[in-house]
């Protein structure tokens, strides 16, 4: 019986942990690849660098290169950086890139193409210089969840980067664990009510037989 009381509660506290955060996933892998012609073309070469290259989900997006994440090389470097975020209510958002692409990339938010640069960019933790940065301006986003994804080649030398959101009339903060968390999906609710369930089940259980 105490199994299935664990059980429930771990149901529970899953359904609520899902939700609590937004999820920063950064991948690198090794590519000698040049500029790309296109956004989808930068997608395709970094998805398939990044198969069997490192990953791992960040607790902010501040200064991150592939050295100081992963300790390895500082050259020949494709990134691939997937933010999935959740909205409470629609709104009008921005988002910045800092970034050290040597050979270009490109942004897509929720599979569209909304940026894409050809040029050597390094934005040397300034976002006024010039190619050093994706901007994307005024987006009117509906409530619910979104993902931002950030595609690069790195030539050298893997300088730190920075990813950024900022509501209509708001600051530019930096996306990290505690911003803008994953709405939960139906699913999500109807977990925490199936464990909330057993746990309310099994303590009704407990007090008929005392």
């Amino acid at each position: 019986m105490k199994s299935i009381k664990f059980a429930a509660v771990a149901l529970a506290l899953a359904a609520i942990g899902s939700s609590n955060a937004a999820v920063i996933t950064f991948q690198t892998g090794s590519s000698g690849a040049g500029a790309q012609a296109s956004a989808l073309d930068y997608r395709s070469v970094v998805d398939a660098a990044v198969v069997g290259g490192h990953t791992t989900i960040l607790s902010s997006y501040d200064n991150v290169s592939n050295n100081s994440v992963f300790g390895t090389g500082n050259s020949d470097i494709a990134f691939k950086s997937t933010i999935d975020f959740g909205l409470s209510a629609a709104g009008t958002y921005s988002f910045r890139a800092g970034v050290d692409f040597g050979r270009g990339g490109a942004v897509f938010l929720d599979g569209q193409a909304v940026a894409v640069n050809g040029n050597d960019m390094w934005w040397n933790f300034n976002y006024n210089t010039s190619n050093g940065a994706f901007l994307i301006n005024n987006q009117a986003l509906s409530a619910g969840n979104h993902t931002l994804t950030i595609y690069g080649l790195e030539g050298c030398c893997d300088g730190g980067q920075q990813v950024q959101y900022a509501a209509a009339n708001g600051n530019f903060q930096s996306f990290s664990a505690n911003t803008l968390a994953p709405v939960p999906e139906p699913e999500t609710y109807a977990m925490l009510l199936g464990g909330l369930a057993l746990v309310g089940g099994y303590a009704r259980r407990r007090n008929n037989k005392a």
